[in-house]
């Protein structure tokens, strides 16, 4: 038998090592999705990719330390819209950049025989998701 102190080391161990792996196949996702290059090519920022990815990396790693420490968000009710707008942004950009990897929206225009506005229809996706997420945070479900 292993004493106790020495297990909760190794049960550290373990989970330390399996949230490296999870977060660095997670982060090497977001960027083979190509969210933040497509990002720094849009707004012409080419040259602060390193400065953006290494943003993400830090959220992340922020993000983990308050959710498993259950810190509050400094700031308290006034920085959490801010805070959710973001997180928002985040997730939705890399749903529309997995769309857009795997061919979504063409096909589905060309299934659906849609000529005229394509961006009006995305930003009805997005509007809803948007009212969808007030309503459920509104009504704390």
């Amino acid at each position: 038998m292993m004493p106790n102190w020495a297990a909760q080391i190794l049960l550290g161990m373990i989970g330390f090592s399996g949230g490296v792996a999870i977060a660095g196949g997670l982060f090497s996702f977001i960027i083979g999705l190509g969210v933040i290059s497509e990002f720094a090519d849009r707004t012409r920022t080419g040259d602060k990719v390193l400065l953006y990815e290494e943003c993400v990396a830090l959220g992340g790693i922020f993000g983990n330390i308050f959710f498993l420490y259950r810190l509050n968000i400094p700031g308290g009710m006034v920085l959490l819209p801010i805070f959710g707008l973001c997180a928002g942004i985040f997730v939705g950009c890399w749903s529309m950049a997995l769309a857009e990897i795997l061919n979504i929206f063409p096909i589905f225009v060309r299934r659906v025989k849609i000529l005229k506005g394509i961006p009006w229809l995305i930003a009805g996706i997005a509007f809803g998701k948007g009212i969808g997420a007030v309503i459920f945070y509104a009504n704390r479900w």
